[in-house]
Parts: structure tokens; sequence; C-alpha cells
């Protein structure tokens, strides 16, 4: 099968143990220290491995797009044994909406040579819109193979398992693809210290619009079709009740304390 490099798209995202901030914009606050590789990712990495082994000579490529910083989540995938990866940085990008996102990763994934399949996650962390594969596909006019619980190689193609609420279902499709894989597709490896030294010597290339042929006018804030106007946190949750139960009284008190709601 003529695959050469498989493409997997990850997110620079906050930790999600971490307390969220934001900026005056309204855009999530991504601090170096408390930001990481969407762990959703990290499934589309393990496929884009596998993957790699059931097509020799094929070689996985890791591309993301934001700041400096973001490389950081580039070389948790190179940990995991990645071979390369691609950051996309550009001051223009800041503020984009998943449109213009997806805008540079069209144009960086037809950049990237011999690319034939790029591989997401199902979702980031942050945003948790999920739209992005759907709109990659769109944009380099491509079939999609979504939320997929497994991925297989076939004579054809790929085929995987996707699980929804109709139930299980078999969908194949030619290459060039774009695959997103969901969170029961696979555990991802954990990288061994063999695996961390071997990373640092490996290449990330760094991209700007230019490179890419992407105008300015095409992405950040300028661009956005969807913008927020506000944000309003969760109000805490109030302290529980506890009933102490004074040989069987508690059974009243629960009735009671449902029934009022």
């Amino acid at each position: 099968m003529p695959v050469t490099r498989i493409l997997t798209c990850v997110k620079f995202v906050p930790d999600t143990a971490d307390e969220v901030e934001f900026a005056a914009d309204h855009t999530i606050g991504r601090p170096a220290a408390g930001s990481m590789l969407s762990e959703l990712d990290e499934y589309a990495v393990e496929q884009a491995l596998q993957l790699r082994d059931a097509l020799p000579g094929s070689t996985v490529s890791v591309l993301t797009v934001g700041p400096e910083q973001a490389e950081g989540a580039l070389r948790k995938a190179l940990q995991m044994g990645a071979d390369e990866a691609y950051l996309v940085t550009d001051d223009a990008i800041a503020c984009s909406d998943v449109f213009g996102t997806v805008r540079v990763l069209t144009a960086a994934a037809l950049t990237v040579p011999d690319v034939v399949v790029v591989l997401c996650g199902m979702s980031s962390t942050d945003g948790e819109m999920g739209v992005l594969p759907a709109l990659l596909a769109g944009g380099l006019g491509w079939p999609l193979l979504s939320l997929a619980a497994t991925l297989t190689v076939t004579e054809a193609g790929l085929r995987i398992e996707r699980t929804d609420e109709v139930g299980t279902r078999t969908v194949e499709a030619t290459l060039p693809a774009v695959v997103s894989v969901t969170d029961r597709s696979g555990e991802a490896r954990y990288p061994t210290f063999k695996d961390v030294m071997a990373a640092k010597k490996k290449t990330v290339t760094r991209l700007d619009l230019a490179a890419l042929g992407v105008a300015p006018a095409e992405v950040g804030a300028v661009a956005a079709r969807v913008q927020v106007r506000d944000i309003t946190r969760n109000p805490d949750r109030p302290p529980g009740r506890v009933v102490v139960d004074h040989e069987g009284s508690s059974v009243d008190e629960l009735v009671a304390f449902l029934t009022a709601r």
C-alpha cells in the first residue's frame, strides 16, 4: 500500500486539573507550565504508531498549531514514538476559531509531503467541539472515518468500527482519508526513559502562514465566525447533607428529601 506518511493532528491544551483562567478577550489562558498534549489526542498518536507498524515503510508525523510553547505537546508525541513533528506558529493565528484553525491544518496537510492519512482525536479537552475532523476532511476533499473504536488496514484502504446511538457500524474508505479515534481505541503507550532521550534528537519543523500559502486575513480574530461575548463560571456546588440513621429514621428523611426535589 502506497502510504508513506501518517500525519497526526494534536493540540496543546491547559491541564484539566488546573484552574482555568481566561484572558480579557475571552480566550483560554495557556500557561506553558500548566499546559500539555491533549489527552484525547494521545489516542490518535497511539493509533498512528500502530498503523505505522501495519504499513512497512511509513512514518508518523505530528502537527500542531499554536505558540512556541506548543512544542511541548509535540515533544510528548515524539517521546511516544512519532518520527518527526511540525509546529505552525504565527502571531496572525492568535484568536482563530475552529474554521481558522482548520484552514491552517488543511494547508499544512497539503504542504507536508506524501500525506495520505490524517489522524485526529475525537475532540479537544478545552474547546470540546469535536467538529474539527469533519471540517478538515471537507477542506481536504477526503473521506472521513469518524469516532473509530478500532482501526485496521485493508487491501483497499482503512476499516473502522464505530459505536453510536444506533449500534456498532463497520465503515471503510479508500486513501487518502481523515480518521478520528475515540478513547476506546486503545490505551496510549507510556514513554520509557530511552524514548524520552531519543525524542530530544528528533526534528520539530516550524512553519508559518507564508510557508503554507495562507493569508493573515483568513485566520485570527478578523476572520473568526464565532465570537465569545461573555463567560460565566458554573456556580459552586452546594454542600451535601449528611443523614444519620437512628433506628431506621434515615429512610423517612431520604424519602422527604427526594420528594422535595
